[in-house]
């Protein structure tokens, strides 16, 4: 052929060979389906008519097929199905067979329902050819027009090879976006292999459980997308659902760690107790009908995922996950979500095991240290029975456990309903209490322990409920908490004790149970302290009543019984038998001699206290410097000299009597002192703030006139009133001269037994010198002389010395008499001018210009009394 001229080319195979190369170069230009098929749609007008060309792929999971692509040159009335079967639609059939297909819609009958859209849209002519690469069969491409006639064999040609064309780009496409989804999903995969992975290592290296959701709640959010994650606690003590973290915002309720969540109406109650995952695609009112379910949907929450955990056969709690998208989680998403709470969960366990582990080792350690806080506290009380330094020891014991910086111990006296604070342990420099002070019942916390018998716990704010004046002063001076328990023996309340801090919440429930069951020990050891108080007390008292019982026997206790029948001693006797039954004061007046303590034993002994002693003081013969020691005792270091504890005579007194000689000594700064214990049964030691209360009656004497040394301002008025409550008067002996006789032969029998010997009568003149003698010094004086006539008696009658018993020889008008006689013979003259009327404007008292009890004083100090 060579040489021969080149045929002429048809013009309508240009532009088919024009329309394949744009064909290629828009399969190269174009990577997703969608732009491809328009593209080509474009190129194709111009070359083969067509009314719509439509692409439709094989969809293998469902077995059908899918149209991709449909374009057309003006709108059409119904747009055919999405889907087509492959048994009965033209692209199913030539799929199968890929054999290309040519339709006369007019007369086709086969394929039905796709026949009558066609002719719906008018359309006469169906052309579908077969879409196939080298590897795989994808599906079909058809061609459709309005005019029978509009494809030949040429133009059938035409789309075929455009067909194989299109089936490459296809191919090609599907690949890439398989290749893409692949990727994604391996991407995906990925991540939530790595979220996986994340969630093991948090579970190996991180067991508190709310750190671990924080770390995986993020990438959670990552993976799936979703807005909150969240996990819910089963409460078994309570038999409920709890919150237990979220990332809610902070004012929601689910944010809040321990929020309740109710089982019925939530889709939470609804995964725990049916053991099975809930999905919530969208809001479902009906179903969860909760106020917290209905407030979540309210807020946003538009679908969501609730998983129960459960490890070990055992229910757990809810992992939750939300979303403000409805059906915002794919099959995959859930099925991931289950591998995750399937690993909460075990992290869940293991956290749980772990804090009750902690718990556990905790609670083995508290108990290890109230153990040996028990022991220590026990050897501390064991060897402690001095009250404050048994105090001290607990204290000390209690720092070990609680951080206290005040600690007090008050002493409670059931039949006075009153608690004392009696020991104080302070570093806070504490100002509202002080040791003795009385802490009231009503209005203060450890009065209510007292009351209740209960530990009573002080937080914030408690402080405000109590009204005492205690309390407000703890407050003010930054005390925040605080912890009261009684101490208890036998359902008895002993005492108190408290312990305070100026930290908030300081001290709980538990602390309060610890501190009642330490009170139990303390109690044990405040009883015995106080025992041994008290025997010690007693043994003291016993040892100075000996030492007074055995000074007594040796010097004062020298009368048997009250010797005597004269009227003025009668009538003594018979205010004895009057006043001894009472507790009231007495005072006993007379001259030095006379025989005072005598009756004041006389008066003990008729008495209810008679079993118990009577305490004597002579306050004239006690230096003033110490005689207040004397009366009320001291404490060790009290003041130089104080070396040890002593006892005071009152305190040695306590439910007997305590008899106090020569009352007008006692110094006027003493004075109010003794009128408190008269009056109100109770004073301190020296040295001590604490208040002891006694039960001592008093019986005082004195030789001087009271009355006149009141109205000198030498003696305080109010105590000689208290003192005065029922006066005696003893008559000098030259007053009662018909005892003389009796009380001689009662001395006389005395002495003689004492010095073995036998001495039967006292001779009548020495009988009559005795009774004519005027015996200045009284009793005494008579006791004395007739000791030493038994000692100078040879025989069996009483040698009386007769020359020592003349009366005192008058003064000569040149004798100077001494001022006591002068003033006695002034006083006698005065009377007997006067007929002996001492008061009145005519008496004696005017003309000496002095007042009638002033009078009557001085007669009694100068021995001056009407003869009958």
């Amino acid at each position: 052929m060579h040489g021969e001229q080149e045929p002429a080319r048809d013009p309508f195979f240009i532009q088919q060979y024009q329309a394949l190369l744009e064909v290629a170069e828009a399969i190269v230009s174009h990577k997703d389906l969608p732009s491809l098929f328009h593209a080509l749609s474009q190129k194709l007008h111009h070359i083969t008519p067509y009314d719509f060309i439509g692409v439709l792929l094989h969809d293998a999971e469902r077995n059908v097929m899918r149209l991709h692509s449909l374009e057309t040159p003006t709108p059409i009335l119904s747009p055919p199905p999405p889907d087509s079967s492959v048994e009965t639609s033209p692209s199913g059939y030539v799929w199968r067979t890929q054999q290309p297909l040519f339709i006369d819609v007019e007369s086709e009958t086969r394929f039905p329902e796709i026949i009558a859209l066609l002719r719906l849209q008018g359309m006469k002519a169906l052309y579908v050819t077969p879409l196939t690469s080298v590897n795989r069969r994808l599906g079909a491409m058809g061609f459709g027009s309005k005019e029978l006639s509009a494809y030949s064999q040429t133009h059938l040609s035409f789309l075929q090879q455009v067909a194989r064309q299109v089936a490459v780009a296809v191919d090609n496409t599907l690949n890439f976006e398989n290749a893409q989804i692949a990727g994604q999903q391996t991407k995906r995969q990925s991540e939530r292999l790595r979220l996986m992975l994340k969630i093991t290592n948090a579970m190996v290296s991180q067991l508190d459980l709310k750190e671990l959701l924080r770390v995986i709640s993020p990438s959670i959010r990552e993976v799936i997308g979703n807005d909150t994650v969240g996990v819910l606690l089963y409460d078994q003590e309570i038999n409920q659902l709890r919150a237990f973290m979220s990332n809610f915002p902070p004012q929601h309720p689910l944010a809040e760690q321990g929020f309740p969540i109710p089982f019925e109406g939530s889709p939470s109650g609804l995964a725990f107790t049916s053991g099975q995952p809930v999905y919530v695609d969208k809001p479902d009112a009906e179903k969860f009908y909760s106020d917290l379910s209905k407030r979540v949907f309210d807020e946003g929450t538009q679908s969501g995922i609730c998983i129960p955990l459960t490890a070990k056969g055992q229910q757990l709690g809810v992992l939750g996950v939300t979303s403000k998208h409805e059906q915002a989680f794919s099959d995959e998403d859930k099925e991931f979500l289950l591998q995750v709470a399937n690993q909460v969960s075990i992290a869940v366990d293991n956290a749980l095991n772990f804090e009750r582990a902690r718990v556990a080792e905790q609670q083995a350690k508290r108990q290890s240290e109230r153990l040996q806080l028990l022991l220590d506290l026990n050897n501390a009380i064991a060897s402690a029975l001095d009250l404050p330094a048994l105090f001290r020891a607990v204290s000390a014991c209690l720092r070990q456990v609680f951080q206290h910086d005040v600690a007090v111990m008050g002493l409670y006296n059931e039949a006075l309903g009153e608690l004392r604070a009696y020991a104080l342990d302070d570093t806070a420099n504490v100002k509202f209490l002080e040791e003795g002070m009385l802490v009231p019942l009503d209005g203060t916390p450890a009065g209510r322990a007292v009351l209740t018998k209960q530990a009573v716990i002080l937080g914030q704010g408690d402080g405000e409920t109590y009204d005492s004046e205690i309390v407000r002063r703890f407050i003010e001076q930054g005390f925040k908490s605080g912890c009261s328990v009684p101490l208890m023996r036998h359902d008895r309340v002993i005492g108190a004790m408290s312990i305070a801090s100026k930290i908030e919440a300081a001290f709980s429930a538990d602390d309060g149970d610890l501190l009642m069951q330490l009170a139990r020990q303390i109690a044990i050891a405040v009883e015995n302290a106080l025992a041994y108080h008290e025997i010690d007390s007693l043994k003291n008292k016993l040892a100075s009543e000996k030492l007074y019982l055995e000074e007594e026997i040796q010097t004062v206790f020298n009368f048997e019984e009250i010797i005597g029948q004269s009227a003025a001693l009668k009538r003594i006797l018979k205010q004895i038998e009057t006043v001894a039954p009472t507790d009231s004061t007495i005072l006993i007046q007379g001259e030095t001699g006379t025989g005072k303590e005598l009756i004041a034993r006389a008066i003990h002994n008729l008495s209810n206290r008679s079993e118990r002693t009577m305490v004597k003081l002579n306050c004239a013969a006690i230096p003033t410097g110490l005689l207040e020691s004397e009366l009320f005792g001291h404490e060790k270091g009290a003041f130089t000299g104080a070396i040890a504890q002593r006892i005071g005579r009152f305190e040695l007194a306590h439910r007997g009597t305590l008899f106090l000689d020569e009352v007008g000594d006692i110094p006027l700064e003493l004075q109010p002192k003794l009128l408190r214990v008269l009056q109100e049964q109770e004073f301190e030691r020296l040295g001590s703030a604490r208040t002891i209360r006694v039960d001592t009656r008093l019986i005082a004497a004195t030789n001087c006139d009271l009355a006149q040394m009141v109205e000198e301002k030498k003696y305080r008025g109010d105590l000689f009133y208290r003192l005065n409550v029922f006066p005696i008067h003893i008559p000098p002996l030259r007053e009662r001269p018909e005892d003389i006789k009796l009380l001689a032969r009662f001395f006389t029998q005395k002495f003689a037994r004492r010095m073995k010997k036998n001495i039967e009568t006292i001779p009548g003149e020495a009988i009559a010198a005795l009774t004519a003698y005027h015996w200045p010094g009284n009793v005494r004086e008579l006791e004395h002389f007739i000791e030493r006539a038994v000692i100078l008696t040879p025989g069996a009658a009483l040698t009386v010395s007769l020359a020592e018993l003349k009366p005192a020889p008058q003064p000569s008008p040149a004798t100077i008499a001494t001022l006591e006689t002068a003033e006695r013979e002034h006083i006698l003259r005065a009377l007997e001018e006067t007929r002996w009327v001492i008061g009145g404007p005519q008496g004696a008292a005017a003309r000496l210009g002095m007042k009638r009890t002033t009078l009557q004083s001085r007669m009694q100090k100068l021995g001056i009394f009407r003869q009958s």
